[in-house]
């Protein structure tokens, strides 16, 4: 332990110990209730470095009366793994359950989450992974399927607060103010990075200087803490109040179509520390939210930027995504797929799952086509009209609902033209239908 990092001394022995996370551990909270009934189930911690998944993975265990095993994705392989599932075997045949807690589950490929999903199925252990990437992105969907998911928060500044303290005291030393209020705002939610700053910040405290006469041990000053951090103080902390209010600015600048402002905010947030990758996808977003069809090569040319950042990195990438700042704030603005995206998805969420028309189901097989299948479709590309390929009258909603209208295209840029032109559609579907009226 003598030579274990700080976080690491400081891992709590038992729940009432912990800190952090009461959404998930707070009365009547998901978690609470498991650790009040002493079971556990598979799931998987999904939250950013720092914020206890592997803590709360053991303690959740121990709390269970469960043997844990413990392996980290990038070091261990299968055979890792078949050694934890032959060990849980031996266990279980002593009536002792196993946690298996792999940690960045996500460096796992699909052969090595594979290997345990059988023994997570017929109970031979109790699956727990934790990961700071989205885990339906990263994790097999037959082991998501059988995980729940507990999303992890960027500790708040009550928690490091409470921790920076516990810290200060098993180090022998007070801590001033000043110097909790500048580690608590550059962990960016990171107890582990808050930890590791504070060890480094109690080596440059000289105790013949630091000890006032009213004081029995040395503080921990401002001072100290600066020279741990270095250059690698930021202006904001991620997850933190002001770097939310410098993304929403960044954002607000350019939907508003103020190019010097956007630019502005974008290098306060650079010269801040924040993350480009971050910013880019932030960007990514906006491209579709808020310029939409009014200029659709905005995401193309932000895909283009972030791809460049990600292949030519900082400082040189950093160009790319400046100039995608100027070119999406420049741009005509429509938010009209934004909010038929929005009005779709509300839509479906709120109606029953409609059977698709038989029109419009595909028959790759004799047998689908003798049912009825595709038959009395209108291929689009074999019709005539004003407006070239265009199947007018055609209903492509279930037979059980009237059509809907979620996408409302504005004046701005090109999605003029898109107007236009779904208007003359329009006209075109009500003389077809007129016409089959009055036959």
């Amino acid at each position: 332990m003598e030579s274990s990092p700080l976080a690491d001394k400081l891992r709590p022995q038992i729940l009432a110990d912990y800190v952090g996370q009461q959404h998930l551990l707070g009365v009547g909270k998901p978690l609470a209730q498991l650790v009040r009934a002493k079971t556990i189930h598979s799931m998987i911690m999904w939250g950013p470095p720092g914020t206890g998944k592997t803590t709360l993975a053991k303690l959740l265990a121990q709390n269970a009366q469960s043997h844990l095993i413990s392996m980290s994705a990038v070091l261990a392989g299968v055979k890792e793994v078949r050694q934890a599932v032959a060990d849980a075997k031996m266990l279980r045949q002593t009536g002792k359950a196993t946690v298996l807690f792999v940690d960045e589950v996500h460096r796992f490929n699909k052969a090595q989450q594979d290997a345990f999903l059988p023994h997570v199925e017929n109970g031979t252990v109790t699956f727990i992974g934790a990961t700071t990437e989205n885990p339906s992105f990263e994790v097999n969907a037959a082991l998501l399927s059988r995980a729940r998911v507990y999303v992890l928060q960027p500790l708040d500044r009550s928690s490091l607060t409470i921790l920076c303290k516990r810290g200060a005291d098993y180090l022998g030393f007070d801590i001033e103010e000043g110097a909790i209020e500048q580690l608590v705002g550059t962990a960016d939610g990171d107890a582990r990075r808050m930890l590791n700053v504070l060890d480094v910040a109690a080596q440059f405290v000289d105790s013949s200087n630091d000890l006032s006469d009213n004081q029995s041990q040395a503080s921990i000053s401002l001072h100290s803490v600066m020279a741990a951090l270095g250059d690698s103080v930021r202006r904001f902390d991620k997850g933190g109040d002001i770097f939310y209010e410098q993304i929403s600015a960044l954002h607000k600048s350019i939907r508003g179509s103020s190019p010097d402002a956007a630019l502005y905010w974008y290098c306060r947030m650079l010269d801040g520390g924040a993350d480009p990758r971050y910013i880019g996808r932030r960007l990514i977003r906006l491209a579709s939210e808020d310029v939409g069809n009014a200029d659709p090569r905005a995401l193309e040319m932000t895909l283009a930027a972030v791809h460049a950042y990600e292949r030519l990195g900082s400082p040189e990438g950093d160009l790319a995504l400046a100039q995608a700042v100027l070119y999406l704030a420049s741009v005509p603005k429509s938010d009209a797929a934004y909010t038929a995206f929005s009005a779709a998805m509300a839509f479906v969420k709120e109606t029953p799952s409609y059977g698709v028309p038989m029109h419009i189901r595909n028959a790759p097989t004799a047998m689908m086509k003798n049912m009825g299948y595709g038959a009395g479709y209108r291929h689009a590309h074999a019709q005539t009209t004003d407006e070239g390929a265009y199947a007018a009258g055609e209903n492509y909603f279930p037979e059980e609902m009237q059509a809907e209208e979620f996408y409302q295209p504005t004046e701005q840029g090109l999605e003029a033209k898109i107007k236009t032109r779904l208007a003359k559609l329009k006209t075109l579907d009500r003389q077809s239908q007129d016409s089959k009226r009055q036959s």
